[in-house]
């Protein structure tokens, strides 16, 4: 007699799953209820930085919508609703001692509240990209370790304040790795600091990415501090950061070097911002190569950091593979000194092309990687925070067509897979997958032009949003493996 195979589980009955959205990638009203402008307002009227020379000005007008988008929510059944907060619309100047606005925290309040009567879980991200214009033009932003942290752990207590009775999930930085590296290396994000003076007056892409990464990962300790003393008693909440990172294959796995740098890029693009937070040190293939350019970490710095996290914030999108370079590393290298490529020796593919150049899906390689963090990390609490793809000329596409994303579907049915088998096979701890995104958005540096989003946006009729079939389809992917252990 053959038996009917259903899917392993391994996903707890409790399992919150969802969607994720940016608030500069969907609010727009930029100049709105006394919101001030971030480095992104600033970083968009440059020309040729963004590849549409558009702006978040209106974006997806989430500002004037969060009835739709809860709406869109309960329309797909998702659990929980990740979000981020616009600083500029808490605090205009950004500074400890600059006023606070009252309608940046009223909206956000507002939106916790409906989310909750719709019964969908907030997850809340402090900061994702867009800092006050003010603090960048008034002490250099990222790159002042004592004023930043001391700006950011005030603008983090007042959020605690007025919607820590509410929020239980709370993430400090999105993606630090993006923020140093393509904010202060390649230069291709705000606020566009990089050592090529073809694209920028300013920028020392061999220190500043190094000293971005450290001050962040201070600034989400102190964050982090404050929480745990002064709020999760009360609320029973928990707080972590979200780091993002690819899953890196050998471009010739019968080269024993290659293989030795799979680690080491994984490394420098994870361990880097995980090491510190989980061991209170910097991985050593990084000191190795980048010497005094990597800051050193203070004993009270140590003590802050380590064990700052209740739960591994986990961003990741595809896979590559990696070569080894022989000779010394570029001073201005950021990779651990290897070749990032799309194909192997061979010529074969990671993954199918999508309309963004560094997105190759590779499901396996999602589940290796969550093996990988687990591992290291000691069996972490893991939150999926950001999954998702773009599909090749999609915003070229009639609307019925994109409609009808097949090939974004079938993305989050391999990758959510993956992700069960990690839990039910590899013994992971997975709690919960915030799928990127909710909707079409303004996707930084790439403008208007891809679309990442479960629901289409039309942007020349008045932002109006239908739910194409991967938004439709999320519910019955996650049926088949929640709380059926």
């Amino acid at each position: 007699m053959v038996k009917d195979i259903a899917p392993k589980a391994g996903l707890s009955a409790d399992f919150l799953w969802g969607f994720a959205t940016a608030s500069y990638q969907i609010e727009g009203a930029t100049t709105e209820d006394n919101r001030g402008p971030s480095i992104w307002d600033t970083f968009c009227t440059l020309p040729g930085k963004v590849a549409d020379g558009t702006s978040g000005l209106t974006a997806c007008d989430s500002y004037h919508r969060t009835a739709q988008d809860i709406e869109l929510l309960r329309k797909t059944g998702a659990k929980a609703y990740r979000f981020s907060i616009s600083w500029s619309r808490i605090i205009p100047l950004g500074g400890r001692n600059d006023p606070i606005n009252q309608a940046g925290i009223q909206y956000y309040s507002k939106l916790v509240d409906d989310l909750l009567k719709a019964d969908i879980v907030p997850l809340v991200t402090l900061y994702h990209w867009d800092l006050p214009e003010a603090l960048y033009k008034r002490y250099g932003g990222l790159l002042n370790k004592e004023e930043f942290v001391a700006d950011f752990t005030n603008y983090a207590r007042i959020l605690f304040d007025a919607l820590g009775d509410r929020v239980q999930h709370w993430i400090t930085f999105n993606e630090p790795w993006c923020s140093a590296i393509l904010g202060y290396s390649l230069g291709v994000h705000a606020p566009g600091h990089t050592s090529d003076r073809t694209k920028s007056p300013v920028g020392d892409a061999s220190t500043e990415p190094w000293i971005v990464g450290h001050n962040i990962l201070i600034a989400h300790a102190s964050a982090v501090k404050v929480y745990r003393e002064e709020y999760a008693s009360r609320s029973g909440g928990e707080i972590g950061i979200t780091l993002n990172g690819d899953w890196a294959e050998p471009w010739d796995p019968e080269d024993e070097e290659d293989r030795v740098a799979c680690e080491r890029k994984t490394e420098f693009s994870i361990a880097w911002l995980a090491d510190p937070i989980y061991f209170g040190h910097y991985p050593a293939s990084m000191v190795k190569q980048l010497g005094d350019r990597l800051p050193k970490f203070t004993p009270e710095e140590k003590k802050l950091l380590v064990g700052s996290n209740d739960f591994y914030g986990m961003n990741h999108y595809c896979a590559n593979y990696i070569r080894h370079r022989d000779g010394p590393a570029d001073p201005l290298d950021f990779s651990g000194n290897v070749d990032v490529l799309m194909e192997d020796k061979h010529g074969n593919p990671i993954g199918p092309e999508t309309q963004s150049p560094w997105l190759r899906p590779h499901a396996p390689g999602f589940r290796k990687l969550i093996k990988w963090l687990s591992d290291r990390y000691g069996r972490p609490k893991i939150y999926v925070t950001e999954n998702g793809t773009s599909i090749k000329g999609e915003n070229d596409l009639p609307m019925e067509e994109i409609l009808q994303d097949d090939f974004r579907v079938e993305y989050f049915r391999s990758y959510v897979q993956a992700m069960a088998e990690a839990v039910a096979e590899d013994g992971c701890d997975c709690r919960g997958y915030m799928a990127w995104s909710l909707m079409d958005n303004f996707e930084w540096a790439e403008g208007y032009e891809t679309r990442f989003g479960a629901t289409y946006v039309d942007y020349t009729n008045g932002q109006e949003r239908y739910p194409k079939k991967s938004a439709l389809e999320m519910k019955g992917i996650f049926d088949q493996y929640i709380g059926k252990v």
